[in-house]
This record gives C-alpha cells, structure tokens and sequence, in this order.
C-alpha cells in the first residue's frame, strides 16, 4: 500500500504548490492535458518542458470484478513537432468475478510522437510506442506490446475534436485470438468559461477472436493556472465487453523546465 499513498501524496503536494505559488510568468507555458479522454491530440506539451499528468480510476466489471489504479504519464517535447512520453500504472489493486485480489505496479509505456501541422487550427499526428511488461504477474499483459497511433485534431469554431486509430501487435498469444487490436476514438471538448470545459467522447476495439468493446466518456476541467488543470468523469459502457463504468479524477500540472 505505501506505492499508492506515496502517489497520493505527490499530487496533493504538487496541487498545493502550484495553486499557491506566485503568478506564473509571462513567458510560462499552459499545461496541454492529454487525460481524461482516451484519444490524445496532436498538440505536444510545451517544448523543453516536463509536464506531468496523474489521477485515480476505479473501474467495475460484471459482479464483484473491479480495477483501482493511478495512472500517470510525464510528457517532454523536444520542438513544437517532436517530443516523447512515459506512463503507467503506478499502482493497480484487481479483483475478479470469484474475488481473487491482485495488487501491485502496472506495466510501463513509452511513446515517440510527430505532429504535422496543416494550419493555425489543424494537425495530424503520429505516434509509436511499446508497452513493457512491468507489472506483477495478472495485472498486466505478461509481453511487449507494440502500437501506432494516427491522429487528427481540429478547432471548429468554439470547439475541439481528436480523432485516433491505434494498431497495436499483442505480445501475448492467445489460442483463437488475433494478436492484432484496433481502437479507435473520437472526441469533443469545448471551455464554457475560463476555468471550465466539458468533453464527451466515443471509444472502442477490435480484436478478432473476442467481443468488441464501446463506451461513452463524459468529463470536466478546471483550469487552476496555467500550470494546473484538474479534471474528473465518468465512463459508460454501450457493450456487453468491458468495464460496466469507470470514475476517474486527476491533475495535469508543468513540474520544471528542463531546456
């Protein structure tokens, strides 16, 4: 239990610090949040600095059968078009239909991102990441896995969208399934006011072998600085795969500049 409450703890510090420092200066960057939604842009976060984004999730499947993690991600652009992340499930505790309980570290990613700008209010971008099998044994895919990501982001008059398509090569073979997924994901967002937004996305996959999944995300954000943004939200599930919903909080926040 000490990996979740030392994140906790960390965040919380890192709220306090950032909603009470002093004004940020002119030339300090906004953060850019790639959470809540599972689509990401293709906006990079601003170049030279860490940006680092954490929460909480709790996800419930059919009967007892649920999934408590905090995941994080900490992004560095090199350029405005070029930049990398790494993230994870700092800590996972699961428990099936029978209530076996599992708890531990998640597994690890690692992401390469080019953007290619169109104009002021359009981009494509690409990304290509691997995830390495970190985590203990029954809480993660037990092999790397490979994916590709293409992406399309637009400003449409007072709103946002991101649209992806991820490939992704399974590391782990299961008799019958195809180690080839698809996901795809399509999202909406605008501000209502300075400090909030709203976003409302559909996602889902493709696995040859085993049942599609779909869900519904609804969230909001507070813009705190800035620095720091906050969000929390829900997602539903529109087939009978998956988790039943899932509740989720966190904080995208700039930690230092590095270059």
């Amino acid at each position: 239990m000490k990996s979740p409450h030392a994140l906790l703890v960390a965040a919380i510090a890192a709220v306090s610090i950032i909603a009470f420092r002093p004004a940020a200066a002119a030339d300090e960057p906004a953060v850019t949040p790639y959470r809540p939604s599972v689509s990401t842009p293709a906006a990079l976060s601003a170049p030279g600095w860490l940006e680092i984004e954490a929460g909480v999730l709790r996800a419930r499947g059919d009967g007892s059968a649920r999934r408590d993690s905090i995941p994080y991600t900490l992004k560095l652009a090199f350029s405005d078009d070029w930049g990398i992340r790494f993230g994870g499930d700092g800590w996972v505790r699961q428990r099936d239909e029978d209530g076996n309980l599992i708890s531990g570290s998640g597994d690890t990613s690692v992401v390469l991102k080019r953007r290619f700008s169109i104009d002021k209010e359009a981009a494509f971008g690409l990304e290509a990441g691997a995830t390495i099998p970190t985590a203990k044994s029954g809480l993660g895919s037990g092999k790397s896995d490979y994916s590709i990501n293409g992406i399309f982001s637009a400003d449409i008059a007072d709103y946002h969208t991101d649209l992806n398509v991820v490939t992704t090569r399974v590391g782990q073979a299961v008799p019958g399934v195809s180690r080839t997924q698809y996901l795809w994901a399509a999202s909406l967002s605008r501000a209502l006011t300075e400090h909030w937004g709203v976003v409302g996305e559909f996602s889902g996959t493709h696995q040859s072998g085993t049942d599609r999944t779909a869900q519904f995300l609804a969230a909001v954000s507070y813009n705190v600085s800035p620095a720091l943004t906050l969000d929390a939200g829900l997602s539903r599930r529109l087939t009978s795969a998956g988790p039943r919903w899932t509740g989720f909080a966190g904080l995208t926040f700039l930690a230092a500049k590095i270059f």
